[in-house]
This record gives C-alpha cells, structure tokens and sequence, in this order.
C-alpha cells in the first residue's frame, strides 16, 4: 500500500523524544505561569488597533516566547508520532489509521460542544488552548492503543 502522505518510521522514535518531555514542561509552564525574564523578545505581531478604527495592525511587541516554543515542539513531536509509519505498514493498519483520526475527530468536537455549553469565561479560554492540542493526542492514544490491541490478538493466535 503507498502512503506517500506519511513519514519514515523513524520520525516516531524522534517524535515522542520530543512529545513527553516538552508535553510535561510546557503543561508546568501554563500551570505556574513560568517566564524567564531572558526569552522577553520583541516579535512581529498582528492585531485590531482601537485608534485606527479596529484596523489590522502589523507591528512588534514584547513577549516571553516560551509558551510558543514548547506549543511549537508539541504540535511538531505530535505530528511526527502521529503521521510516522509503522514497521509494517498495511491496508489493517490504515484502516486503524483511519478510524483513530475520525475517533479523534469525534472526541475533539464532542469535547469542544461540551465546553461550550458548560465551561465559561477564563476557563474557556484554557480549553481552548488545550483545544489545539487534543485532536493529534486523541488520535495519538487510540492508535496506540488499537496498535497494542492488534499485537495482543497476534502474539495470542499464536
């Protein structure tokens, strides 16, 4: 089966190298608002300027880059998890492929509607930002786990 659209193998190995450390720093960064005073850069920005009429500005400002460094590494790491192939790549696995990403899908919205109509102000903008994230790690824990689930029926046929 020729899926062009996935990676070699061994991006998984270096995804989840990437995935649990920056997944669990980058978790205690929100949590304990964390922010060195040597990651303050001015960045370019875009935003709606009050005295231009709300007018998309392009300008710099001062941020702490942390919170995007790890975002970065947690989307990069999980894409590499998540879209790497497996030693043994066949229509079964994806097929498992497949459903997992229409399963995480699923979860992420479900999860989404819930908040919507249950969760408001500050905290809903924390599920937001967790938000971004739960699709690929959705789908990154129902594979793995329909994967596991395949091994055991395997190694118990035989």
């Amino acid at each position: 089966m020729n899926n062009n659209y996935l990676l070699p193998h061994k991006f998984k190995k270096m995804g989840l190298i990437m995935l649990i450390p920056s997944a669990i720093l980058g978790f205690f960064v929100l949590v304990f608002e964390y922010e060195p005073y040597y990651l303050d850069f001015n960045v370019p920005a875009i935003f709606l300027d009050d005295i231009f009429e709300n007018k998309l500005v392009f300008g710099m400002v001062e941020n702490n880059i942390l919170n995007e460094i790890f975002g970065i590494l947690i989307i990069v790491s999980s894409l590499f998890v998540a879209f790497s192939k497996e030693k043994l790549e066949d229509e079964y696995i994806s097929k498992i492929r497949l459903e997992s990403l229409v399963w995480s899908v699923y979860a992420n919205y479900g999860t989404l509607l819930f908040s919507f109509v249950f969760i408001y102000n500050f905290s809903f903008l924390w599920v937001m930002i967790f938000n971004m994230f739960t699709i690929l790690l959705f789908f990154i824990i129902r594979f793995t786990w329909q994967i596991s689930k395949l091994k055991k029926a395997a190694l118990y046929e035989e």
